[in-house]
């Protein structure tokens, strides 16, 4: 066998990546092993087919002997078994004759370990994908060409209420809400023209319909991959009737929230009102306990003025009471000495003081009578209508007797001569300030009196060329009881212009005065102008 022996023939063989053996059919021995055989499982020669076959491939007696059969009739054997060597566990045995030689027949033993184990990987892998797939807790829907559900794992059918294989084949719209099935036709090619893993419908709500068409909002993420059989689009169903609830709920929530928020600021605004409403009520009640202590401290403001008035009275009346008093006793004293006839020029002249100061002290009984009939509100304007001439002159002929030796009262008039005015008070205002104008001005002065009837406003001016009224005293020359500094030696009760100022109020008008001292005084009076029937 001089070509078994050739170094050719064991070079080539040497290079093949199997177990390559030469067994003699006659003696049922191997006579040829390449490198890869004695290496991997540990073939050496010589080598008998039997020792071979059961000690190194494991091969059963009856497996031996249907070997040697086929191969003494020249047919080929094959067989998977496992290897007896230490390096492989698997291997494929083909026996078969070789045509240039039918004494001989070659062996090939490949090792199937590397995919062996593959199909075992893949079998886990099968396996892990299958109870992954079927355990999921998510609907799993695999769809192929035309939209046909290709696969569907047991929580989607659960999902939409079909049996295991009741919609393998279906298109996938049966899933869909009718309304929504023609539209969802066209977005399907769409996504199968461009497919790319995304979720579905972003930002829109989905829903899904069930075998007996009741609808469900759901969530649906899409992938895609491709195979020799064509594109395939695996959907992610998840059931989001949960979390819509929850949404509803939340809404639900956020609108009683936003009543309660309502009712709060309802009541907030309630609550604030009340207390403003306090707040105002304790501002009034404060603003009239102020006016209390205002009425309060008036009240004793009057009150102290009135003693302050009682005591001014009590002195004034005990000083003006005392000198005409004095002058009427001394002057009966003296008249009750003058008996004779021859006597009765000295007897006038004494009655004639009385006389002077019976009169006196009636005027200061009057202003008092007077101040307290205005004190009481018991003096009213009595309107009438009169020639404001005419009462001025009759008013200067009664104080004829008041004048002093070349004293001299000059009256002009201007404008319309009747006039609506209490002539009353009038009367008293004329007879106040005339009177104090020959009282307070030198022998031979002139007072002058100047009346005018305007559209709207009476005008009444009387002015002397007297001692005058200082500006500290001007300030206070209508106050109760007040008397300048400057005549405190002359006759008087301080009431005089105070009342003058009340009449004039009384009319509605107002006084004023401007004096230099030395110089002389002027009062300025203002009554507004009236028509009888509007009093």
């Amino acid at each position: 066998m001089s070509l078994y022996n050739h170094s050719f023939f064991e070079a080539l063989c040497d290079q093949i990546p199997v177990g390559v053996g030469v067994l003699h059919k006659d003696s049922f021995s191997f006579v040829f092993f390449n490198k890869m055989a004695k290496e991997q499982y540990l073939c050496h020669l010589p080598m008998h087919a039997h020792h071979f076959f059961s000690s190194n491939l494991r091969l059963s007696d009856d497996d031996i002997q249907h070997l040697e059969t086929k191969i003494r009739t020249g047919e080929k054997f094959q067989k998977s078994l496992i290897s007896d060597s230490t390096k492989s566990n698997w291997a494929q045995l083909i026996i078969e004759p070789m045509q240039e030689n039918g004494e001989y027949a070659i062996l090939y033993l490949s090792d199937l370990s590397a995919a062996i184990k593959s199909e075992e990987i893949l079998l886990k892998e099968i396996q892990k994908f299958e109870a992954l797939f079927n355990n999921a807790s998510i609907g799993i829907i695999l769809v192929g060409r035309e939209g046909k559900i290709v696969m569907v794992n047991p929580f989607a059918n659960k999902q939409f209420g079909y049996t295991k294989s009741e919609l393998i084949g279906k298109p996938i719209e049966v899933l869909i809400p009718t309304r929504y099935q023609q539209a969802h036709v066209g977005h399907r090619k769409q996504f199968e023209k461009k497919p790319e893993s995304r979720s579905m419908g972003s930002g829109l709500d989905l829903f899904a319909s069930r075998k007996d068409g009741t609808e469900f909002p759901v969530q649906i993420s899409l992938g895609h991959f491709h195979t020799e059989e064509g594109s395939f689009t695996l959907a992610y169903v998840f059931d989001d009737t949960e979390r819509k609830n929850n949404e509803i709920a939340l809404l639900k929530q956020q609108e009683q929230l936003l009543l309660v928020n309502e009712e709060t600021k309802r009541l907030n605004d309630l609550l604030e009102w009340k207390v403003t409403e306090r707040t105002h009520m304790l501002q009034d009640a404060m603003i009239e306990l102020e006016k209390s202590r205002d009425n309060l401290t008036q009240a004793l403001a009057k009150e102290k003025e009135l003693n302050d008035m009682k005591s001014r009275f009590v002195t004034m009346a005990s000083h003006e009471f005392r000198t005409p008093l004095s002058t009427v006793l001394s002057s009966v004293t003296l008249l009750s000495k003058y008996t004779n006839t021859e006597e009765q020029s000295k007897r006038e002249k004494h009655i004639e003081r009385i006389k002077g100061a019976v009169t006196n002290l009636t005027d200061i009984l009057n202003e008092f009578l007077s101040l307290g009939k205005i004190e009481d509100g018991k003096v009213e304007p009595k309107w009438a209508a009169f020639s404001m001439p005419d009462a001025v002159q009759g008013i200067l002929r009664q104080m004829d007797p008041l004048r002093k030796k070349g004293q001299h009262i000059q009256h002009k008039h201007q404008g319309e001569e009747e006039v609506v005015l209490d002539p009353g008070l009038l009367k008293n205002v004329f007879i106040n300030l005339v009177s104090n104008a020959l009282k307070f001005s030198p022998e031979n002065a002139q007072i002058d009196i100047e009346t005018e009837t305007a559209r709207d406003t009476i005008h009444i001016i009387v002015r002397d060329k007297g001692m005058g009224i200082s500006k500290e005293d001007q300030e206070h020359l209508f106050e109760r009881f007040f008397r300048g500094s400057n005549v405190t030696n002359i006759q008087g009760t301080g009431l005089g212009l105070h009342i003058v100022s009340r009449y004039i109020h009384l009319m509605h008008g107002s006084i004023r005065c401007e004096s230099v001292l030395e110089e002389g005084t002027a009062f300025f009076i203002e009554i507004p102008r009236k028509k009888l029937e509007e009093t």
